[in-house]
């Protein structure tokens, strides 16, 4: 999603090429599509495309994704709990805005 950004050069987004298997979850869940399995590992292809939502961590067998793990980081966890907010007719909590 090269047009989407929300703020560059500020995930907190690591990947270690040495525990990494190849899978492919990290490509197959990431809603921005920032990873690509290159030569049989994950590579992050677009960092300023991530949004820490956290899927790829979460779907990693071998851990060998890390995203910033406070409660609440990235835009993604932002939205998807105001949404919920509004549906529930509640003010988003957890944030501080």
């Amino acid at each position: 999603m090269k047009d989407f950004r929300y703020l560059d050069e500020t995930a907190i987004l690591r990947l270690s090429a040495e525990k990494c298997i190849g899978c492919g979850s990290c490509e197959l869940v990431c809603p921005h599509r920032i990873f690509q399995i290159v030569e049989g590992k994950a590579r992050i292809t677009d960092r300023n495309g991530c949004i820490e939502c956290g899927a790829c961590a979460t779907n990693c067998p071998v851990d060998a994704i890390y995203v910033n793990p406070d409660d609440g980081c990235g835009c993604a966890a932002y939205l998807i709990n105001s949404w919920i907010a509004k549906i529930r007719g509640k003010a988003p909590s957890g944030f501080g805005y």
